[in-house]
């Protein structure tokens, strides 16, 4: 027969051992966004061996997070640990979109749907200052990529009309994806109406350069 001990005790080594697995895991999201921080930032650097690299690392950390967590449900479904995993989907999907390689999906990454998506999302702003990156380099049709790829983004992630306790917030993601794209959109639109003059400017300087050598 249990005693009322023997019942208190068992609960003090179940809420010590999730204590502990509640601090593992923060300090596992920590540096688990630290090497998506710095995979992002290689790929804007476009050192993409080492983005992936980074990635490869963010991956084990996730793993190993999200196996720890499992046995707990309330630190599996927490804030902390999903937005870990929203910045590896983030940095998985950066680096698939700028290279044109294969975009992993929530199962390849190893997470649920929810932070895939809001990773997504993200994802677009990131793309966003690639592109603006690659307008600065007269690089339009760079530009013009990730412009669709944003715009891809957007389109189907509008679609996911869902209640917020189950998408975790996508809507506001969703919302900063528009934002961000439109305003995109302008940015490239006034490039590439400035390579036009400038196109014409260079054409009509030949021009006149021909007109002096004929007179001449």
């Amino acid at each position: 027969m249990k005693t009322l001990e023997t019942i208190v005790e068992a609960i003090r080594e179940e809420w010590t051992q999730q204590d502990q697995v509640r601090d593992l895991t923060l300090q596992r999201s920590r540096l688990l966004i630290r090497h998506c921080a710095n995979s992002i930032r290689a790929t804007h650097r476009r050192e993409y061996d080492e983005a992936r690299a980074l990635l490869h690392e963010a991956a084990q950390a996730a793993e190993i997070m999200q196996a720890e967590a499992a046995p707990f449900g309330d630190i599996a479904s927490a804030g902390y640990l999903l937005d870990a995993l929203k910045e590896y989907a983030e940095a998985a999907l950066v680096l698939a979109f700028v290279t044109e390689g294969e975009l992993p999906d929530p199962a390849s990454l190893g997470m649920p749907n929810a932070p895939y998506l809001n990773g997504l999302g993200e994802a677009a702003g990131e793309l966003r200052r690639y592109a603006l990156d690659a307008m600065r380099r007269d690089d339009l049709e760079q530009a013009e990529r990730m412009l669709e790829s944003m715009d891809e983004i957007y389109i189907h992630l509008v679609t996911m009309d869902f209640p917020d306790t189950l998408t975790r917030g996508l809507r506001r993601t969703t919302d900063m994806v528009r934002g961000v794209t439109e305003r995109t959109r302008g940015d490239l639109t006034t490039a590439v109406g400035a390579c036009k003059l400038q196109d014409a400017l260079r054409s009509f300087e030949a021009r006149l350069e021909r007109r002096a050598s004929d007179d001449a």
